[in-house]
Order: structure tokens, then sequence, then C-alpha cells
């Protein structure tokens, strides 16, 4: 729901605020004041071209802000999201500002996005019904997603876009394995021939850097040795010569026997007790010390271990740079070569699979199309009769729904075509919506698509308010062109009907029309100090709604015409 909409600077429009109604809001004015800038500060805002001739004389930028209020759940959120905003409880903040020259800047909740972004945002919070915007209700893609929400079949759409994209997935896979057959056997056995290769090495994780170091300490065996032994005897006195050189674990015994020989305890104790942990120590480092002994005659083969360091090597050059990439690369690999193994028992299998999964396909797609025709039986049917209620009673609407033949039947949104006839009168041929109709007569034929889609969709619900905040505005331009008298009557009692489940916003010249809504916006032109002609936009409440009313129904404000908008007013509730 839109909550507010504020713009500067925007053609004659100096500064606007709208706070429209939850319900219905009318905006009214004469011809000429500005009513479109409302709709063109709305577009900027939903992601339309940015013109700059818009810009009103002598400012720097024009600038629109739109703040929405959603319900926890609803769609616009998860996009909000998707884009790096966040709402503020519910609420939504949109704004695009257009310099007199150089680019537009889109922002979303504080952060700038792609106007694109924007244009996803209002997809979930905007219809706009204007002469240029219904033109894309013309192409087959809007007709079918407008027929989709009125079936209310988001459960079988979401059951054939799975059955399609295993479908598609699989025969994507058989068609590259047909079509690459040679090249991917050739790639197939360079991969089973270098995984062969590799199991017969099987290396280890590890294990290179071990080898080169059991290598180093063999080719330096001597010297270790040599080292290793001189420091033994130091440590260990049953590893000297026997003459008068004593090791460290003798001289250490020495002094803890010494000291434990003053009996006195205290530091004397505890001196020696530090020095028994000391020969324990030394003990340990003894005997670690000695297996490193003796390595030239530990049966390691330098030869050997040459050896295997050098295929080790070999593989880290080729599938590396370490032995943890090879062991990767191959792992990968086993995976690789069955999607490459083209041989024909594994086509035969995924013919069958690709079948399996085109019949499911056409199961899902059989039961979507179902609920379509259904759909458009009972849409076509309320259509005409609400139709007859706009001045249009000649006029009908035919939904189709062509089930497709063939090979190529089905595609991601189904297996069928749907399609919008519009009639303008008896005796006139079917065609296709937006060739067939006047931008007054397509305003009020989506009015009446919209309020029998609502009907539709709302068929459990009740009319009460359960709090929630409609979760679409629907915007109408020129829909009043050509009605007047009763049918103006009967198409603002429809259009306050579809505001009990939507926001409703419409500009109008109608008092017929304008009497219906909840709150009423007026825009006019003023003169300022200057000369300089500007636009204002004011609500009107009251005895100034009543004069506004009045000035609609005969251009003056006499107490008969006031009278008469009183009268209208009092007439224009929904019971």
């Amino acid at each position: 729901m839109l909550e507010e909409l504020e713009l500067r600077d925007l053609g004659p429009i100096r500064e606007a605020k709208l706070v429209p109604a939850r319900g219905m809001t009318s905006i009214t004015g004469e011809t000429g004041a500005g009513k479109s800038m409302l709709l063109s500060a709305i577009r900027l805002i939903s992601g339309g071209a940015a013109d700059s001739g818009r810009v009103s004389a002598g400012a720097k930028q024009a600038w629109a802000q739109g703040i929405f209020l959603a319900n926890e759940g609803d769609a616009v959120l998860a996009v909000a999201e998707q884009a790096g905003a966040t709402d503020d409880d519910g609420e939504i903040f949109v704004s695009r500002t257009v310099p007199a020259s150089g680019r537009s800047r889109a922002i979303l909740c504080g952060r700038t996005v792609p106007k694109s972004v924007l244009a996803s945002i209002a997809g979930e919070l905007i219809t706009i019904h204007g002469q240029s915007d219904q033109l894309r209700i013309a192409s087959p893609s809007r007709q079918r997603e407008f027929l989709d929400r009125c079936a209310n079949n988001e459960k079988e759409r979401r059951a054939y876009a799975k059955a399609w994209n295993a479908y598609r997935e699989i025969d994507d896979r058989l068609r590259r394995l047909s079509s690459q057959e040679s090249s991917m056997r050739q790639q197939a056995d360079y991969l089973r021939e270098s995984i062969a290769r590799i199991d017969r090495v099987d290396p280890q994780p590890g294990e290179l850097e071990e080898l080169k170091g059991q290598r180093e300490r063999i080719e330096h065996a001597a010297q270790i040795n040599a080292g290793v032994a001189g420091a033994l005897a130091a440590l260990d006195s049953s590893q000297g010569d026997g003459g008068e050189y004593r090791g460290a674990d003798e001289l250490v015994r020495y002094a803890s026997q010494a000291l434990r020989g003053i009996r006195l305890g205290g530091v004397f104790e505890q001196c020696a007790d530090r020095l028994d942990s000391l020969q324990a120590e030394l003990e340990d480092i003894s005997f670690t010390l000695s297996q490193q002994l003796d390595l030239d005659e530990s049966g390691e083969d330098l030869d050997t271990i040459n050896g295997r360091i050098h295929e080790l090597d070999e593989l880290t050059r080729r599938w590396g740079p370490t032995l943890d990439d090879v062991i990767a690369w191959r792992d990968k690999a086993r995976f690789d070569v069955e999607d490459l193994d083209a041989s024909p028992e594994k086509l035969e299998e995924l013919a069958a699979r690709r079948d399996r999964c085109l019949e499911t396909a056409r199961k899902a797609a059989a039961a979507l199309t179902k609920t379509r025709e259904r759909a458009a039986k009972r849409l076509s049917k309320d259509v005409d009769g609400e139709l007859a209620q706009l001045a249009m009673a000649d006029a009908s609407l035919t939904v189709a729904v062509h089930a497709r033949d063939g090979a190529d039947a089905l595609d991601m949104n189904g297996g069928d075509d749907v399609e919008f006839l519009f009639t303008p009168f008896k005796g006139s041929p079917a065609l296709a919506m937006g060739k067939s109709a006047s931008g007054g007569e397509l305003s009020r034929l989506m009015l009446a698509l919209e309020l029998s889609c609502a009907g539709e969709r709302a068929t459990d619900e009740s009319d009460s308010d359960d709090g929630a905040v409609p979760a679409m505005t629907f915007i109408f331009d020129e829909i009043d062109a050509g009605v007047g008298g009763k049918a103006g009557v009967e198409l603002g009692k429809r259009l306050a009907r579809l505001a009990r489940r939507a926001q409703v916003i419409v500009v109008t010249h109608l008092p017929q029309v304008a009497s219906w809504a909840d709150s009423q916006f007026v825009v006019g032109k003023s003169k300022d100090d200057d000369g300089t002609v500007s636009t204002h936009v004011r609500e009107v409440i009251g005895d100034a709604r009543t004069e506004e009313i009045a000035r609609m129904l005969d251009g003056s404000t006499t107490p008969t015409s006031l009278e008469h908008a009183k009268e209208l007013l009092a007439a224009s509730k929904l019971t």
C-alpha cells in the first residue's frame, strides 16, 4: 500500500505531498493543472524512464519518493532483502532523483540500486492502468500472468516448474552427450588414463614432505650420528668410555643426594625434588636421541625413497602444484567421467529417464491448463457482467486458453497459450486487446478485469478488516473518458468495491467517480508573488470537498450545485 508520495521540482509542481487513503483516493482538478505529474512521479519510483525535460524550470533536479507499507510475508519484502535493503517495520522507502543533466539515481531503503530493482519492487506493489501502461497487457505473457493470478494456481505452477526443470536438465545433458559424443569420449579416455596413472602411484596426503624429510636425514646420517653420540655421552654416563668423564645424569643425581643428605627439608628438599625431575627429563631426552642413532642401518633405501619422490613430483607437475591438489583432481575426475561417458548404454538410460521426466511434465502441464480453463470461463462471464454496468453493455471479453499439440508443446510456462479477445460491440470481430478499444474503454475493461479477479480470489474471504494493509495499489487514469451520468456512478461504485480489497487511486474529471473516494486531492494552479504560475496539490475535506464536487458538477459553487454535491457525496456509499 502506498502510504505517502512526495515530489519536488517535477514539471509545474515545485513541491507536493500526497497521503492517499487506505481504500479509494480520487485526484481531481482542471484540465492542464498537472495531474499527470503525480502519475509521472509514481512511474519514476516504479523504475520508469527518467526524462530530464520534466525537471522544473530553473531547478537542478527533480525528486520523487514513495513510502509503502507491506505485510509480514509479502513477496515484496523478499525482493527488497535480496537487493540488500531492509524494511523498517514493514515500511519500504523508494526514491528517484532526475538531474537536469546527467543520469538518474534510484534509492531503495537508503541504498543505491539499479532502476530495474525499483521495477521489481513496483511490480509487487503497484498496477498502473493508464493509456500507455495498458498496452503491456496486450502481450500474451502478461495475459497469462493475469489469468494465473485470478486462478490462484500457485501450487500447480510450482509443481509444473519443478517437473519442467527436471526434464530440461536431463534433456540438455542428453543433447550435449549426443552432439559431442566423439570429443567427450576422448576427454573421458584422458580422464580414465590420468586416474589410472595416479592410482598406480597411490599418493597419500603429506607423503611427499615426509619422504623428503627422510631423505635429508639419511643423506646426513654420519653427521647426525656423531652429534647424537656426543650429546648422549654428555647426558648419560653409561654412554661414556668408562674414564673419568661423568655424564650430566650422574652429576644431577649426585647433587640431589647431596641436598637430601642435609636432612633439614625446606628449600633444600624442594631443590632436590626439582633435580629429580630434571634427571627424569634428561633420561627421556637420552632415550629419544638413542632412537636416532644408526640411521644408515635402519633399512631405509635411499634409492627407493628417491624413486618414490620422483614419481610424486611427476604427479604434482601435471596435476599439482601440491600432492593434495593431485588427489582432489583425481576425485573430481571420477565424477566427471560419469557425465562424459557417452556409451550407447548410457545414452539409452538417459533417454529413458528423459521420457519419464517429459511424461511427468505433461501431466503437470495438463493440471495447470485445467486451472486456467476454469478461471478463463469464470473470468469471461464476470467481466461481461461488469462491462454491462460500465456503459459497455454490448462489449464482451473472451479469455481463451489454447492447449498446444506436438513435440514442442511445452515451455517454461506450461502447455498452452492464453489470449484475451475483446469485442467492443455486437457484430464486431473479437480482436486482441489493445487493437480494439480506446484508452477509456481499456481502463474500464481493466477495472472489470480487476474486479472480477478480486472476486475470484476472495471467494472464501470477507470484507472485514483483519489489520493487514492492502497488498496492491491500483492506479487508474482516463478511466472516465466517454462516461457520464448513471454510468459514471456505476464506475465510481465499482472502483469503491475494488478498494475494499486493494488500495485504489483514480485520476478523474467526473464528480460521480470522485464522490465515492475515501479521500480527495485537488491539483490546481496559482500565481506566486513574482507572477510565476505553479501547481499545488491539496487534500479537500468537509466543506472544501463539497465545493470541489460542486465545481466539478457545473463549474461553480452556487447554492444549487452545493446542494447537489452534498446529495452526491451522501449517496456515494457502499452498503
